[in-house]
């Protein structure tokens, strides 16, 4: 399963970033090839729609899930169309690696 992580930075030492849409990097993590991915996220900088836009790209690398800080009312509505499910981590200063290490639990 393909799971997308919001983070602040592209290595697995880099924090959960809060934000969905607005995030710094993506990271695709494949629960079964245990493989990472790094995706810049091109909406940082966007006026608006930065959210849709982001979810549009998430979908397209096949994501199941998408784990984040928050997630906007319309990025939520596209997600749910999509089936893909949302995970909310409100703990701050959580590394992309102990996220990864309870995925693979």
């Amino acid at each position: 399963m393909k799971i997308a992580i919001t983070s602040t930075g592209n290595s697995t030492d880099s924090f959960l970033d809060s934000r969905f849409g607005r995030c710094s990097w993506f990271i695709i993590y494949d629960t079964e090839l245990k493989s990472t991915e790094f995706i810049p996220n091109p909406n940082i900088d966007s006026i608006e729609g930065a959210g849709i836009a982001s979810a549009r790209l998430i979908a397209s690398k096949g994501a199941e899930k998408v784990i984040s800080g928050e997630f906007g009312a319309k990025v939520k509505g596209v997600f749910d169309s999509l089936n893909i499910k949302l995970i909310v981590i409100k703990e701050e200063n959580k590394q992309i690696k102990d996220i990864i290490k309870l995925l693979d639990k």
